[in-house]
């Protein structure tokens, strides 16, 4: 049993190198497909805690505190660095629109969905669905955010990222599954489509932004504003007032470094390349740490949680498709608003370059969007839910 928090985090820090060591190795394989790394490093982390690998010393415990709580501000800003404020407005009053009636249906999914199976949840459910539902308007950053600013117990954790990937895995060939049918969808809503058409020349000018690899000096300057903006959000967090159950000294440190980031991707701080790199091994060790606070212990309530998640994009399926045809919007808004939800940067942009490569950027821009946003969206579902 590791008692020691230096080893503690070394272990979990290597095997998550491990685990991204392997799933590049073999990408091409179908299983990485469906079950993406990431994934792989918080089941393997749990395992080990379930196993009793880990004590709970105070040292572990420390440890777990001190790096977590580090780590994620910074993280979040790194990736808002990429989130220009300025090409949001550019992507014109429709993709926005795409956009807002995707969040809005996960909303109400959300809502609809707890409410009738309320009663079938283990406690604290809420929480678990508030971060969740972070991750489905924004992305598992904002997943993991949450779960600091809602203190969701590790345990339930673990199911909102199993709804976060099995639902997940579905939605998003369900989506790649409809491109070949867009000519159809859009006949039938009477979808104009042009705007799309006259943009894409404009739009495939920005894919060239990033051809240089990030260096030495980037990677020094990324983490060393990172962990100065994690420190400066954590000393003005602490020191601002409680508001409910949901603001609290954890909400105002992700908030301030998501402002701090969204600040700075207007200046030439975003040009520094590596900021995705950075803040994916960031993202990794946070997710392994929280897996190691968590077990399998409790998995005889998988079987619910996995079909309230699909009735969740079910309902979320069927507002889009009715606003769909009340606005006459084309399946690429829909499906690239939908997974830049749900699926965030991870397929947002693939699902874009499946109708046109040079659309990839919106795609992009649109995920980017929902990773600042997440959080917040997340934050009030969370309130609602708490208050059913």
């Amino acid at each position: 049993m590791i008692q020691d928090g230096f080893m503690y985090v070394s272990v979990l820090t290597a095997f998550a190198a491990l685990m991204v060591g392997i799933e590049k190795r073999f990408k091409a394989n179908r299983f990485f497909k469906f079950i993406p790394g990431i994934v792989l490093i918080y089941i393997g982390a749990a395992l080990m805690q379930t196993a009793g690998l880990f004590g709970d010393s105070e040292s572990n415990v420390a440890i777990y505190t001190g790096v977590k709580n580090a780590l994620l501000p910074a993280m979040l800003m790194l990736m808002l660095l990429k989130c220009d404020v300025r090409s949001v407005i550019k992507l014109g009053p429709r993709m926005l629109g795409g956009f807002i009636v995707a969040v809005f249906s996960i909303m109400v999914g959300f809502i609809l969905v707890y409410a009738i199976f309320k009663n079938f949840y283990v406690e604290d459910t809420w929480k678990a669905f508030g971060a969740l539902s972070g991750s489905w308007t924004g992305g598992s950053a904002n997943m993991v955010a949450l779960q600091g600013i809602l203190d969701v117990p590790e345990n339930i954790f673990g199911y909102a990222l199993m709804m976060d990937t099995i639902n997940y895995a579905v939605w998003v060939m369900f989506m790649f599954w409809l491109v070949p049918f867009a000519s159809k969808f859009n006949k039938w809503t009477k979808a104009d489509v042009s705007f799309i058409e006259n943009s894409i020349d404009e739009v495939a000018a920005t894919s060239e932004s990033e051809k240089e690899g990030p260096q030495f000096q980037h990677l020094l300057y990324l983490l060393g504003l990172g962990l100065f903006v994690s420190a400066f959000s954590t000393f003005i967090g602490g020191r601002l007032p409680e508001v409910g159950a949901v603001i609290n000294a954890t909400s105002w440190t992700i908030m301030i470094a998501s402002v701090v980031g969204l600040v700075l991707a207007v200046t030439p701080a975003a040009k520094i390349p590596g900021t995705l790199d950075v803040s994916n091994v960031m993202l990794y060790i946070v997710v392994a740490l929280i897996a190691s606070q968590s077990d399998f212990s409790n998995l005889a309530q998988a079987p619910i949680y996995l079909v309230s998640g699909f009735l969740i994009m079910f309902v979320h399926l069927v507002i889009m498709l009715l606003l769909a045809k009340l606005f006459k919007y084309d399946l690429f808004t829909l499906g690239v608003a939908s997974l830049a939800n749900i699926g965030g940067m991870a397929s947002a942009p693939m699902l874009a370059a499946a109708y046109n490569r040079a659309l990839i950027p919106v795609g992009v821009i649109m995920a980017l969007m929902g990773s600042f946003l997440g959080t917040y969206f997340g934050m009030m579902i969370a309130k609602i839910l708490g208050a059913i």
